[in-house]
């Protein structure tokens, strides 16, 4: 009953919400190239108790172009029957559907379509450093955007969607930048004074309101204001803007801020740590508000209903760690939630135009091509068991996976905790919400009677041999080399015997420099060599991090965080030197050339921790391969996540969870979305 207030319906406009859960638009990478895949996505939201599931922002024209990003498109009648088939699957489970239609303006170079950029003023494009310059629209056009927009909403209406989003926010889209006086430095009616910079947004919304009139529901998407990199309105101007135009959307969603402050990562923000942000705002209209903060916790999510702050409780990422977050505290099963561990794996997705991933969830971008779902799997195929060895990510959820097929699963565990590298790299700064990969499998295992655990159980060939599995797992994870083979070096380094080399796994496993000039090589250029670099800064060492790429950690520029990373490098008083790569290890130095020029140079230090490459420890699985004949029950022996190939933790659960949708079952073919030749 504590919870009872969640799932209150509530009307926006015309349309009645079942509950308060609402998912937000979010990209997803797949968008107008991978429609059906999109549909099965966000359908299983709803069958989940969502009772809204919006798409992500959907380009309305040709001169909103936001190639190499695959978003949905409403460019034209063409586009409909994808978008409808969105909205159908939606529909099927009794959510509502809501689209966002948006033109990206300035955001938008159109580098597939070559129309020249538009936007209030002629600057260059925001976003990316594409050398083109929008140009500054003209009355005739603000009318001819107006009429792309109209025509947008009535494709949308006629592909069935209940909830039309008029956007301006994220520092992406166009009636944004009118809003700002930073894109926007016009002198007539639609720039200058803050009533003349929402004119636009306001005759938007007008024509919106006027083409639903009843059909649908009108939700205006408003960044919130402070000053906030591409955000350019004050706190005041916000509130004014939402005031003046309070009685036109029927609902109201607020962003904090640019996606990456919008969607931060744990690792530099709390649970709900937008709340400040959008305090007040509610009390400023009538009409529902929705709002984000990363909330797994349903009595976060009360609070926030019952201090007046949101009235729907929004989510992107939980709604995609958990599609069934709902249907879970509907039924009482809150230990059950998939908590989103907000690493942003899955905004990677958009950024590297590929489906959408979760570190959380591995079905996550694989409903309509594999045909996985978050909470049902498919019946064992036989009755045999299978040996799972190492409880790290990938064997813990190839155990909880098998065990909810119905197998009989034993896993086997060198250590006296379950993890594995996700535990080690958990207790690292800012990674702790990590770990909660490890405890809601743990969690699952605990209750399935299918599934026994064995702690401080180190396997050998021999022993597997002599129980009778028909099956085995290995996934005893990776280790980081410490001969420096890796991007910069396949063949490795000349490094002096006296020298002090440590890997990730030494410091993780208590072990420290000698001295206190350390040198971290970064060649992995994920999030790890940053982290370490920080803990030892913050344990008094001095820290110069040295990486051969452009920037520090600079991969996760498509987890939105490599400004943040710098920024948290710099505080910790860590020297960063760029661009160059390591030519050899001395005992009190160590030697760089510029990846340019190759001119070299020394850098003192007494050790030096290398990030560069990671080989499987999968030593199990090759002496189980190599004694096949010895095999009597035994059936199958296959090394799964890291112990296969080392990559991500989103990739060794997601092998984890393909070892268990396969056992004793032919691989579901791999759909894809085949585009229809124009004769």
């Amino acid at each position: 009953m504590a919870y009872d207030v969640l799932f209150e319906p509530v009307p926006i406009g015309p349309v009645v919400a079942r509950n308060r859960f609402f998912q937000v638009p979010h990209c997803n990478g797949m968008g107008y190239r991978d429609p059906s895949a999109e549909a099965a996505m966000r359908g299983v939201k709803a069958e989940g108790g969502w009772a809204v599931v919006c798409t992500e922002e959907t380009e309305i024209d040709p001169s909103s172009d936001l190639t190499p990003s695959i978003e949905l498109r409403l460019w034209d009648d063409r586009d409909v029957p994808a978008v409808a088939r969105i909205a159908d699957r939606i529909h099927e489970h009794g959510a509502l559907a809501g689209i966002e239609l948006v033109h990206n303006g300035p955001h938008a170079a159109n580098l597939a379509s070559r129309i020249p950029p538009m936007g209030p003023s002629a600057l260059p494009v925001v976003g990316s450093n594409h050398p083109v310059q929008a140009r500054a629209m003209t009355l005739a056009d603000i009318a001819a955007l107006r009429e792309m927009h109209r025509a947008a909403v009535r494709r949308a209406l006629s592909a069935g969607y209940d909830l039309i989003y008029v956007y301006a926010g994220h520092g992406y889209c166009l009636l944004e930048h009118f809003l700002s006086p930073q894109h926007n430095q016009r002198s007539d009616s639609y720039g200058g004074s803050l009533r003349n910079r929402a004119r636009l947004l306001r005759e938007v919304l007008t024509d919106t309101r006027e083409l639903c009139a009843g059909r649908a529901a009108v939700a205006c998407r408003l960044g919130v204001g402070g000053g906030a990199e591409e955000t350019a309105l004050s706190v005041a101007e916000t509130r004014e803007v939402v005031h003046e135009l309070r009685d036109l959307p029927d609902l109201w969603d607020f962003v904090a801020g640019p996606w990456s402050a919008d969607s931060n990562t744990s690792r530099f923000g709390p649970e709900g740590e937008h709340e400040q942000a959008v305090r007040g705002l509610k009390s400023l209209t009538d009409k529902p508000v929705v709002g984000v903060g990363r909330f797994t916790s349903p009595d976060a999510m009360v609070r926030q209903i019952r201090a007046g702050v949101l009235d729907f409780i929004g989510a992107a990422r939980p709604s995609i760690a958990d599609p069934f977050l709902p249907a879970k505290i509907r039924d009482g099963r809150l230990d059950e939630i998939r908590e989103c561990i907000g690493c942003n794996i899955c905004v990677s997705g958009d950024h590297t135009q590929s489906p959408i991933r979760c570190t959380q969830n591995p079905s996550m971008g694989e409903e309509w091509r594999r045909g996985w779902h978050p909470e049902r799997l498919r019946p064992k195929g036989s009755d045999t068991s299978v040996l799972v060895v190492g409880a790290g990510p990938a064997g813990l959820e190839a155990a909880m996976s098998l065990g909810r097929r119905g197998y009989r699963v034993t896993v086997t565990e060198r250590s006296r905790v379950l993890g594995g590298r996700v535990r080690r790299e958990a207790a690292l700064p800012g990674l702790a919400a990590w770990l909660r990969v490890a405890d809601h499998r743990a969690a699952i295992i605990d209750k399935l009677d299918t599934v026994d655990i064995y702690f401080e159980s180190t396997m050998t060939a021999s022993d597997v041999l002599e129980h009778g599995f028909s099956h085995v797992a290995v996934a005893t994870g990776s280790r980081w080399r410490s001969d420096g083979v890796g991007r910069a070096h396949p063949l490795g380094l000349p490094i002096d015997p006296a020298a002090q080399v440590l890997t990730p796994d030494d410091i993780m496993a208590g072990s420290r420099p000698r001295g206190r000039r350390v040198l971290v090589y970064d060649d992995d250029h994920y999030y790890l060599g940053a982290v370490l670099a920080e803990l030892l800064a913050l344990e008094g060492f001095a820290v110069e991090l040295v990486t051969p790429a452009p920037s520090v950690s600079e991969w996760t520029a498509n987890t939105m965080e490599l400004t943040k990373i710098r920024r948290r490098v710099i505080e910790a008083g860590i020297t960063v030197t760029t661009n160059r790569a390591l030519v050899s290890l001395a005992p009190d130095s160590v030697r760089t050339a510029c990846v340019f020029t190759g001119s070299e140079l020394d850098h003192p230090g007494d050790a030096v921790l290398l990030l560069t490459a990671r080989l499987p420890v999968d030593s199990l699985c090759q002496d189980l391969l190599a004694r096949q004949g010895e095999w009597d029950q035994l059936r199958s022996v296959r090394a799964i996540g890291d112990a296969f190939a080392p990559s991500t933790i989103a990739a060794a659960v997601w092998s984890g969870r393909e070892y268990a949708e396969t056992l004793d079952a032919l691989p579901d073919p791999f759909r894809r979305e085949i585009t229809g030749l124009d004769h």
